[in-house]
């Protein structure tokens, strides 16, 4: 039997919960399943209940979950109903009670960290972001760990919860420089929030950064937001160059095609785009369409949320894996060993970069 450590991992988050899995018994150079197998299941009028079918008494647990899975459903009153972020959150804390407190100590991984857009308040607005982790503190989780949070200043509002927000960004740059003959290259930014994203790859790939300013029409509300009515450039020249645009998320991906557009008609050379977590809210025929444009030549995103298969066979998506990166994580922490190694590896993929580079 191996130590204390195992799984709970939901159905939102299967895929990858069992290439952590198996990354973990390579880890630990063991042959031996971590996941703990649990049930939750809903009543007909749309409640719900989990239920733990093994022992987790005296375990260190770490729960896995992707709440941005919007491909999970049940049968709601006799129609399919597809789960909600709200809903997969209602299951974790469901998945917590049933411990009834017998865990050692539980530990939560949520990739894309719940409500983490409504992480400040302007007037009247809920602050959900900090409510939730507030909650989760109270309910006895020990730790959380989340990837590329919109704002990592909402651990604040947890300040004796350990919080630990990490960075794809290696994996990615390792994966972009494996796959792709980048020289002549600038590192773009969609907007202002996204900078120092940007500045990070700049500085590992040697090159510059650009920037778009999206001028809002502030006289007017659609969707509660200001509705964009022109995205401008201001950086060096992008003529034959390879550019890297980089945010955290593909919500509809609007600014991303449009920020892409405009850089093609500035005469770019090859434009990719690279975001950790690739939501596509809204489908993806506005991908496919500014593809075949030749707007962008594609797409590098993380496997931390969910993307369905027919967007993962697309050509111009490429699927970055990071359950060794969880796994390494889980081992760590499990074991109390330091973070700072997976918090900050930008030594071994600078390397990569002139080795790529012919630079000594």
């Amino acid at each position: 039997m191996d130590s204390n450590l195992r799984l709970i991992v939901f159905d939102n988050a299967r895929e990858l919960g069992e290439k952590v899995n198996i990354s973990l018994q390579k880890e630990r150079e063991i042959q031996f399943n971590y996941i703990v197998p649990i049930t939750a299941s809903r009543f007909s009028n749309g409640e719900g209940k989990a239920k733990i079918e093994d022992s987790v008494r005296d375990k260190d647990l770490y729960i896995l979950s992707d709440v941005s899975n919007y491909s999970i459903s049940y049968n709601f009153h006799g129609m399919k109903h597809y789960m909600s972020p709200d809903e997969h959150f209602q299951d974790i804390k469901r998945v917590i009670g049933a411990t009834s407190g017998h865990a050692n100590r539980i530990n939560l991984i949520m990739p894309l960290l719940y409500q983490s857009r409504q992480h400040k308040r302007k007037g009247r607005e809920s602050l959900d972001c900090a409510i939730a982790l507030q909650e989760l503190e109270r309910m006895g989780v020990k730790s959380i760990v989340t990837f590329d949070a919109h704002d990592p200043n909402v651990a604040n509002a947890v300040p004796n919860l350990p919080f630990d927000n990490f960075y794809p960004t290696n994996i990615i740059i390792d994966r972009l420089i494996e796959n792709e003959d980048i020289n002549n290259s600038l590192v773009v930014s969609p907007d202002m929030g996204a900078m120092e994203r940007a500045r990070y790859y700049a500085e590992i790939l040697g090159s510059d950064v650009g920037l778009f300013y999206k001028r809002r029409d502030l006289s007017k509300v659609i969707d509660g937001k200001n509705p964009i009515v022109e995205h401008v450039y201001l950086g060096s020249d992008v003529k034959d160059k390879d550019i890297i645009v980089v945010d955290d998320m593909i919500s509809s991906g609007g600014s991303m095609i449009e920020t892409a557009k405009v850089l093609k008609e500035k005469g770019a050379r090859h434009i990719y785009l690279i975001v950790t977590f690739a939501l596509f809210v809204d489908g993806i025929e506005m991908f496919e369409d500014a593809y075949e444009k030749g707007y962008f030549d594609k797409v590098y995103a993380t496997n931390l949320a969910y993307v369905p298969e027919n967007i993962k066979s697309k050509e111009w998506y490429f699927d970055v894996d990071c359950s060794l990166f969880i796994a390494r994580i889980i081992d760590r922490l499990n074991k109390k060993l330091s973070l700072e190694t997976l918090h900050n590896g930008k030594r071994k993929v600078f390397k990569r970069v002139m080795d790529k580079k012919g630079i000594k």
